[in-house]
């Protein structure tokens, strides 16, 4: 896989500070859903440039477009968040560790020969996910070849068995583990010494009212499951964020000084800069 070249030089570059500056530097910039016709714009994210040298030893944010029962193209829900989740994460990950990022992310499907290039993938919403045998397939062979799946921001019993289900014809055989919070992928980089409860990140319009309500949740999704899946020799190739919403601890950063702080500051970029940092060094 591509950025696996850099494998080392990841790992010795995985130096950052103990706390996050992010207020610091913040641009006001907003997150926010955007139309079709302006997904390719960056809005207020500031961009770098890559050198060209290394153009290919760089991560790359890569999500996922499947087949789901619940639309096609961009009204699915594959494109949740999408693409100010992506740029911000993008943008904070090359901020504040010295992890040479893609600033742009990418979009692949499960289909895509490329989909090998990239050792980190992105799964968002997968409440309708319905995979053709040929998208089981292509993640199936992903993963047991060095792969890292993270799946993000669905809620409730409903959406967690379509899910179940989808992820079984990709693995009949293996199971899901509810991960303890002492587990590596918590700690790589930020020590999150908060219980999973605590690390649930709510949508913007829940997360900003959460102040006055204590309601971090949506539906029957009240209590929060981070699970990985685990290949034969233990590494973890997935890890499932269940009844939490990762994506717009991201997206909308910018949206309300609350949620900032809360959410995105505390929670979803430490956690999400961990994965990251898990994914490329184990």
């Amino acid at each position: 896989m591509r950025s696996r070249r850099a494998l080392i030089i990841f790992t010795l570059l995985a130096l950052v500070g103990s706390s996050l500056l992010w207020a610091q530097s913040r641009s006001g910039r907003r997150g926010g859903r955007r139309s079709q016709e302006s997904f390719s714009a960056r809005g207020a994210v500031p961009e770098w440039k890559i050198d060209p040298k290394f153009k290919t030893d760089v991560f790359t944010f890569a999500r996922v477009e499947y087949t789901s029962s619940g639309g096609y193209g961009w009204r699915s829900k594959w494109t949740t968040d999408y693409p100010d989740s992506d740029l911000n994460f993008s943008y904070r990950l090359q901020q504040v560790t010295s992890l040479k990022v893609d600033p742009n992310g990418k979009i692949v499907k499960l289909t895509d020969p490329e989909l090998f290039d990239f050792p980190f993938i992105y799964i968002v919403e997968p409440g309708d996910m319905s995979l053709t045998e040929e998208e089981v397939d292509g993640l199936r062979r992903y993963l047991l070849n060095g792969g890292f799946l993270m799946v993000d921001d669905f809620w409730g019993e409903y959406e967690w068995n379509v899910f179940y289900h989808e992820i079984k014809r990709v693995f009949p055989d293996r199971e899901p583990v509810e991960l303890p919070m002492e587990h590596p992928i918590f700690h790589t980089v930020f020590p999150l010494k908060l219980t999973k409860q605590e690390l649930q990140i709510p949508n913007v319009r829940t997360g900003t009212y959460s102040q006055y309500t204590g309601q971090t949740w949506e539906g029957d999704g009240r209590d929060v499951h981070l699970r990985g899946i685990f290949d034969d020799n233990g590494r973890m190739m997935a890890i499932i964020c269940h009844n939490t919403d990762n994506g717009d601890g991201w997206e909308e950063e910018g949206t309300d000084p609350y949620y900032f702080r809360e959410f995105s500051e505390k929670k979803a970029y430490p956690l999400g800069i961990n994965i990251v940092f898990y994914a490329m060094t184990h």
